[in-house]
């Protein structure tokens, strides 16, 4: 693993009550909330800037959608003593309200950690986003989950599906070879911390 440069940012992406609901199907990695939540507190101890992403689904019948319960953050999420509180309705934490590059740059951050939910959707397309506006980034595959789908299929049919696990590590091989990120677990973070 590169080594943690002295303002890591730890970036918390969609850490919210609505990913329990049996909408989304079949998860994988059920361990992925605890090594986020081992990632905050040890970030928070050491006195390590926190950006915590919440997303507020503007598609109707969503579990994420603002003023429902789903909506809201998990319970130990440092919402209230984040470093920043972005907002966003899309899938990238760097278009969400305020500004997420605008606030690194002003801090003069240079790495990112990112860890969350979904691992194939919002977590890989920040950290593709800040590969490419050229943080160093690491992702703790084992800090991130998302859930099974129906594999794409040219003639639309829907006859198979691709498990949380392989879209994990389809996720993990694409950051990593493609250079957009480091991928490492939480442990290897922890213990450079």
């Amino acid at each position: 693993m590169p080594s943690l440069l002295p303002d890591a940012v730890l970036v918390l992406i969609d850490l919210q009550q609505g990913f329990g609901d049996p909408f989304w199907g079949r998860s994988g990695n059920p361990g992925c909330e605890t090594n986020c939540e081992r990632l905050s507190r040890a970030w928070l101890a050491a006195g390590k800037p926190v950006v915590v992403v919440r997303h507020d689904s503007p598609k109707p019948g969503s579990p994420l959608a603002p003023g429902t319960p789903g909506n809201a953050l998990l319970e130990w999420v440092p919402d209230d003593t984040a470093d920043l509180l972005v907002i966003k309705q899309v899938n990238s934490a760097f278009y969400g309200t305020p500004d997420l590059d605008a606030w690194l740059r002003a801090a003069h951050a240079r790495q990112l950690v990112i860890c969350g939910i979904q691992t194939n959707m919002c977590v890989e397309t920040t950290a593709r986003m800040a590969g490419n506006l050229s943080y160093d980034v690491l992702v703790p595959l084992d800090a991130t989950r998302t859930f099974d789908l129906p594999r794409w299929a040219p003639d639309g049919s829907r006859d198979a599906v691709l498990s949380a696990e392989d879209l994990m590590l389809a996720t993990a091989t694409s950051l990593h070879h493609g250079g957009f990120a480091h991928v490492t677990t939480t442990d290897l973070v922890l213990s450079a911390l």
